[in-house]
This record gives structure tokens, C-alpha cells and sequence, in this order.
């Protein structure tokens, strides 16, 4: 054991730090229990690189790209439009938890869906594992699938989209 009870608790903060980083986490939070009224809670979260971040540094690249030429390409120095971020289009289907992709229900299975099929409401899309847990992730609504913006066992945040249905 330690001489310093406090040693043991850094040295676990930095094990979810490093647990937080090897698994590509955004967040992760703890409660340990030492005793009745003794406890420990750890919320460790960090920021993952966002578009709204990206999207910030383009009116200053933009600047100097127009210092730099004289004539610039107006589509360089564009900012991305909304169009371009499948999120905010009206028909994408978000993923309602954090997870792993399954684009079909075994390995070596037809997939649920493909690009141009039409899809009634309800009918499942695609799967989310969480905890061992096999969600079915269906159709808000009828229509005809334009895209599907995630690959068979990729890892989802919440809220990420996965399809866009027109």
C-alpha cells in the first residue's frame, strides 16, 4: 500500500485518463466507494475535434489566402454550408446512443439497407451494439435511402448521423 492514500487515487484518475484516451472515449465517470462516508467521484472528459472548430479557422485562412493571391478562387475560401454537414440535413437518422455499427443482423448476412433502396417506417436500418446490447435502429419514416454515411463496425457517438433518407 501507499504512504499517501491520495497517491493511489491520482494513480487511478491517470488510469482512466489513459483508459479515456486507448478507446477513443469523450467521457468517462466513476464513483468508488471506500467506506460509509468515504468516496471517490471521477469525472474524466476531454474534447474531441468538432466542424464548428474547423470551420472557425476559415475566415482567417481565408484572409491570408487573399493576401497571398490576388485572384482566389472564390470555392477555396468558402465556408463550408450546411449542405455540406449530413447532421443538419432534414432526413438523416442520428444514432441514438454511443455504440458499434452493424450493417446487418450476422456476419455474412445481406445488409438492411443499401443506398436507393426504399425504406417503409419502422423498418430497421441498421444495428447499434451498446453493452453487448443489440439495438435495431429503424426508419423514422418511409422513404428512399441517398446515403449512408457509416461503415459496418465503426464506432458511433450519440447523435452522430448514419443515414440520410430522402
Amino acid at each position: 500500500m501507499t504512504d499517501n492514500p491520495h497517491e493511489a487515487d491520482v494513480a487511478f484518475i491517470e488510469a482512466l485518463a489513459a483508459l479515456l484516451r486507448s478507446n477513443d472515449l469523450t467521457e468517462l465517470e466513476v464513483k468508488r466507494e471506500y467506506g460509509e462516508d468515504d468516496s471517490l467521484n471521477v469525472r474524466v472528459s476531454r474534447l474531441a475535434p468538432q466542424a464548428p472548430q474547423v470551420a472557425a479557422l476559415a475566415p482567417a485562412a481565408a484572409a491570408v489566402a487573399q493576401a497571398a493571391a490576388p485572384a482566389p478562387d472564390a470555392a477555396v475560401l468558402a465556408p463550408a454550408s450546411a449542405e455540406d454537414d449530413p447532421a443538419s440535413h432534414p432526413g438523416a437518422v442520428t444514432s441514438p446512443m454511443v455504440g458499434t455499427i452493424y450493417m446487418q443482423a450476422e456476419p455474412g448476412a445481406p445488409s438492411f439497407v443499401s443506398v436507393g433502396d426504399t425504406v417503409s417506417e419502422g423498418q430497421t436500418l441498421l444495428i447499434v451494439e451498446a453493452m453487448k446490447t443489440m439495438n435495431h435502429i429503424p426508419a423514422p419514416r418511409a422513404g428512399k435511402v441517398s446515403r449512408i454515411l457509416v461503415e459496418n463496425g465503426a464506432p458511433v457517438e450519440f447523435g452522430s448521423p448514419l443515414v440520410i433518407l430522402e
